[in-house]
């Protein structure tokens, strides 16, 4: 007969072991599976807008795959600013979003900026070429890059010099020539045409996101350079503070055979150039500087007009959106510092393939100026 402390001790056994079971059960379901990644929204300009930074939307997009939400503004951005603010805001409705880049940050960038600080401070913001004054700026984003407007205000007239040009007509409206950058620019320009004997002409031309729209702008242009090159002579160069009014521009001088166009307002191998020439560049090579160039300097040459057209190396724009979103990526996982010169020109030259030219815009240890070379085809 079994005794009863034999079956005690069996039934406490069991026991133990049914409870050592449940723990070790217990401890293997709490265990954490792998970090979710978070994502990655980005803003930029539409295709026919600002096509180098849509371009450089879709390269973050392959170089995330299913971990970025692309969304553009409106072409008429000035007179949507609600729409601006509701597209960029709504970025971070997804809890996943970590990190948000919006290029070109125009007009209702910060103040989406600020609604998304007061529900998730957790994300990052960075904006490529702000069209705001740097103190709003300073406030909206955790880092800035822009064009180094005053750093190759004096470039831009020497190149025009050397190119043959003898005037510089320039070409803007009001609401970039209130964008403090844009208007140093142009006082820089002014002064420098002065100590070289050149003649500096200021045109107004319609707002391409004004109530005429953008083809009203370009037909603007179209015929106002056979017009400057009439009245100042063949001698005389172009440029302007809106990228998509330079096919209109490169369009005219190529229809004249006269004039020069010195550089586009964006830093770009090909922007205007590209619409104007007839190249047609596949997507996934709009990054191919050395192709794009060396496309642009053939037919150039075909129709006799070498030497006339100035571009520059790199897309800053594009080189700038993959730069911020790599750099804010790896902040977020703890990885970079986006307010360190060091780790901000890493992530610039990285993406540009080779050295480019940064400085701090200012007192602001959160904005940056860059530059890349320059070019004449």
């Amino acid at each position: 007969m079994v005794s009863r402390r034999f079956l005690t001790l069996v039934a406490a056994a069991a026991l133990t072991a049914a409870l050592g079971g449940c723990a070790r059960k217990t401890q293997t379901t709490a265990a954490p599976g792998p970090a979710q990644p978070f994502k990655i929204g980005i803003m930029t300009g539409t295709a026919s807008q600002a096509e180098a930074d849509f371009r450089a939307g879709e390269q973050v997009e392959r170089r995330y795959p299913g971990r970025v939400i692309h969304v553009t503004y409106p072409d008429n951005f000035t007179s949507e600013l609600e729409t601006v603010i509701a597209q960029l805001a709504g970025l971070a409705a997804d809890p996943k979003v970590r990190v948000i880049v919006v290029g070109q940050a125009i007009p209702g960038s910060a103040t989406a900026a600020r609604r998304i600080r007061e529900t998730r401070p957790d994300v990052l913001i960075g904006f490529v070429d702000p069209h705001e004054d740097a103190d709003t700026v300073d406030a909206a984003c955790d880092i800035a890059i822009r064009p180094d407007e005053a750093g190759r205000a004096a470039d831009v007239v020497a190149m025009a010099q050397e190119m043959g040009a003898r005037n510089l007509v320039h070409y803007s409206f009001p609401r970039h020539m209130s964008q403090e950058p844009v208007a140093e620019w142009r006082d820089i320009m002014v002064r420098e045409c002065e100590k070289r004997g050149m003649s500096f002409h200021f045109a107004t031309a319609p707002d391409p996101a004004g109530e005429g729209g953008l083809a009203s702008a370009r037909q603007f242009v179209l015929e106002d350079v056979p017009r400057q090159i009439e009245k100042l002579g063949p001698a005389t160069a172009f440029l302007g503070t809106s990228d998509t009014l330079e096919e209109a521009v490169i369009g005219a001088i190529l229809e004249a055979r006269a004039g020069y166009f010195v550089a586009q307002d964006v830093t770009a191998p090909a922007r205007g150039l590209s619409e104007a020439l007839g190249i047609r560049i596949p997507p996934n090579e709009a990054d191919d500087a050395a192709r794009t160039g060396a496309e642009c300097r053939r037919l150039i040459a075909e129709r006799g007009m070498s030497g006339h057209f100035g571009a520059w190396t790199h897309s800053a724009d594009m080189v700038a959106i993959r730069a911020c979103a790599g750099l804010l990526a790896d902040a977020a996982d703890k990885k970079a510092d986006p307010r360190d010169s060091a780790t901000v020109i890493k992530y610039l030259e990285a993406e540009a393939g080779g050295p480019v030219r940064l400085r701090r815009y200012g007192l602001q240890d959160n904005q940056w100026l860059v530059l890349t070379d320059h070019v004449t085809y």
